[in-house]
């Protein structure tokens, strides 16, 4: 017989680590499963997560196994939730090594659904950029950002260690974190109309970049690789790029032959 999970949204790791112990427990093999999310107006959800049967043996994983998939489940990808399922059946079903197996196809899949999840993560944490509003009760510092994973919750705790003195909202499409200083919290996903325009954060990350530009070391392709051109819309220093890349010769030259006199 065919179990729907249906989990309540994309980054409902809960509920799939429930519907997992409950599978498991009930010996629910990969191919009788299918996964999917409920949609936001969804009058018609299929199974909850089968209860997990109190008697049943406990099963552990590696914690390769467990590291691997508290990252792909962060990925844009459909098909993560069945992904991993099937690996954790392998792992308790005599294969408790298989994340370790490179060749295997599907933790091929798993692992570069995961180097693409800690790729994301890397953007996220060096191209967000902040902008001062005031909202009614202080200074609010709001940030656009649009990731191509579900990685808002993973690294909210990076951010509020980062920024705990700041009140912020973090906006992305499909989720928002908030932070007062006191607790974080989460809400449904926003538009980029609703960060406000240019404000002096704008004109600090301009003059930052300015400063640390060096035409000697410009590396254009290198810089594109790591900073593609779909982040710069984002970011306020960015504006300056053009004009630093078709100035880097003349500085460069002038930089040597200040050294040389």
């Amino acid at each position: 017989m065919m179990r729907s999970i249906v989990l309540a949204h994309e980054v409902d790791h809960d509920g799939w680590r429930q519907a997992v112990r409950g599978l498991i427990a009930a010996q629910v093999p990969p191919e009788q499963v299918t996964w999917s999310v409920e949609a936001p107006d969804d009058l018609f959800a299929a199974d909850a997560a089968p209860p997990t049967d109190a008697s049943a043996p406990a099963f552990s994983l590696s914690r390769h196994l467990v590291d691997l998939s508290q990252t792909v489940l962060q990925a844009r990808e459909p098909a993560r939730f069945a992904l991993l399922y099937g690996l954790v059946w392998r792992a308790t079903h005599g294969e408790r090594a298989i994340a370790g197996d490179l060749a295997d196809p599907s933790v091929a899949r798993a692992r570069q659904l995961a180097q693409n999840v800690a790729r994301d993560t890397h953007k996220m944490r060096a191209f967000l950029r902040f902008r001062e509003i005031d909202d009614g009760e202080g200074v609010r510092h709001l940030a656009w950002f649009e990731p191509e994973h579900y990685i808002v919750e993973a690294n909210a705790g990076f951010f509020i260690r980062r920024f705990a003195a700041m009140r912020f909202s973090i906006l992305t499409p499909y989720r928002t974190l908030h932070w007062d200083g006191t607790a974080p919290s989460f809400g449904p996903g926003a538009r980029a109309a609703d960060i406000p325009g240019d404000d002096a954060m704008a004109e600090y990350w301009e003059t930052y970049f300015r400063s640390i530009f060096n035409p000697a070391r410009l590396k254009r392709s290198a810089m594109l690789s790591e900073m593609p051109r779909k982040y710069w819309r984002n970011m306020p220093e960015t504006a300056a790029i053009a004009e630093l890349i078709r100035e880097a010769p003349r500085r460069a030259e002038a930089m040597v032959a200040a050294g040389a006199s």
